[in-house]
């Protein structure tokens, strides 16, 4: 379906991309310090999640059609941007109380909110949309013909769980620093926060990308 020389090529490119810090990954970090383990590795498989959408966009054209409409790419961006500031606002809300937080089964209804926002932080970006568009297409192998939409749906199936393994991988380290941390009150009060900030952060260097 994909030459393995192309394939190879490609997995380098995604292995440096994926490795380089970004708004996902950091946050990814940063709810594992605050809120654990559990929640910090839901939202990593959360933006994996996110990830595979866009690919599914990309082989079904509408990242093209984004990347063409100024309009439609604003009215996701600025989607993009309420949803994080909220986000954000409420962890500053927050008052403190994840200090008894750990891995017990109650927080599983906290894991499933944080894997959602990690699909919906990741998916309503459409600078990562544009970014699949533009980065997938280089990789494949014209001469398949009809088989191209396989190669991407290839590509972005690798992404994926290259993403949501590295992330997570991250958020369970991270986890385990915050447990000693958030046993103090006034520690984890202020580790929340940061997150919100970070969640704030993210809604503005998302509100001043612009489609190139």
């Amino acid at each position: 379906m994909m030459p393995l020389d192309l394939y190879l090529s490609y997995l380098v490119a995604a292995l440096i991309v994926i490795a380089a810090p970004g708004p996902d990954s950091l946050n990814s970090l940063a709810i594992g310090i605050s809120r654990g383990r559990r929640e910090g590795v839901a939202y990593a498989l959360g933006v994996g999640v996110g990830c595979l959408t866009h690919t599914v966009w990309a082989m079904l054209g509408i990242s093209a059609i984004v990347a063409a409409s100024a309009t439609l790419f604003n009215v996701i961006k600025w989607i993009g941007v309420a949803y994080l500031v909220w986000l954000g606002l409420q962890s500053l809300r927050s008052k403190g109380s994840i200090a008894a937080m750990g891995d017990a089964p109650q927080n599983n209804g906290n894991a499933v909110q944080r894997f959602r926002q990690g699909v919906l932080t990741n998916a309503l970006n459409p600078k990562v949309m544009l970014f699949f568009l533009a980065f997938l297409p280089q990789f494949v192998d014209p001469q398949r013909g009809a088989a191209v939409i396989w190669q991407l749906g290839l590509m972005g199936l690798t992404f994926t769980v290259i993403t949501a393994v590295a992330y997570s991988a991250l958020a369970w380290s991270a986890g385990s620093v915050g447990a000693r941390l958030v046993k103090q009150p006034r520690i984890a009060l202020w580790l929340e926060r940061a997150t919100g900030v970070v969640f704030i952060a993210m809604a503005a260097r998302l509100a001043l990308a612009e489609r190139r």
